[in-house]
């Protein structure tokens, strides 16, 4: 078994691999460990070897770990990946700093609103359904034009792009293509790339990292 620290410096190791044969910077790279379903005594050692960036599905599940966690590190930066209902902006745009999951016009207005009512903003990454696949969130790619216009008229200010590729299928050009599209619609971020592929997500351009099982082990 290794420890938390040695996946970190793993993870970490590899990220830094990556984009110097992407000829990047690895500063460029935000590796953010997805923490769901994980409890906090299994998060505890990742904070205490230095990570500081988190990722979590749920805004309830989230509710119910990180106010007593950042307590002790206040400097924890908490991105909500996951899907997220329009009932729960407020409470999103309260605990998150970062939500890689908007991916409708309606869910757009839900965060114009909270943000507004509570005087913070929360950095916002449109989903993209890359691969088109039914049982997947996400703003079809046809869509994503009507829907950034929406949230620059919104005043919301759009950080980059967001995916999940196919499971099962190289997931490079999935990559590739969302690279594309920010670039075509002037935006920086790209949020792409989990345990089983981000070296590749980082060599095609991605600025966050989505890494749950090279950091906390294979789920019970």
């Amino acid at each position: 078994m290794t420890s938390a620290s040695e996946r970190l410096d793993d993870v970490r190791a590899q990220i830094a691999k990556s984009a110097t044969l992407a000829a990047r910077s690895p500063d460029d790279v935000t590796l953010i460990a997805v923490s769901k379903t994980h409890p906090t005594e299994a998060i505890r050692p990742l904070l205490e070897a230095g990570q500081r960036v988190f990722g979590e599905n749920r805004v309830q599940e989230a509710q119910s770990k990180w106010p007593a966690l950042r307590a002790e590190w206040p400097d924890v930066g908490l991105h909500l990946i996951g899907s997220l209902q329009s009932n729960k902006a407020a409470d999103a745009v309260e605990l998150f700093d970062a939500i890689h999951s908007v991916d409708r016009p309606s869910l757009v207005d839900a965060l114009a609103r909270a943000m507004a009512k509570a005087g913070r903003r929360s950095e916002l990454f449109l989903q993209v359904n890359i691969g088109d696949e039914p049982q997947k969130g996400g703003c079809a790619v046809a869509g994503l034009p009507a829907l950034i216009d929406h949230a620059r008229a919104a005043d919301l200010s759009i950080a980059g792009l967001m995916c999940i590729p196919p499971e099962g299928v190289e997931a490079a050009p999935y990559f590739a293509l969302l690279a594309k599209l920010a670039r075509r619609h002037g935006l920086a971020g790209l949020s792409m790339g989990m345990s089983a592929d981000y070296p590749a997500a980082i060599m095609i351009g991605a600025t966050h990292v989505r890494v749950g099982t090279a950091l906390f082990g294979e789920r019970s």
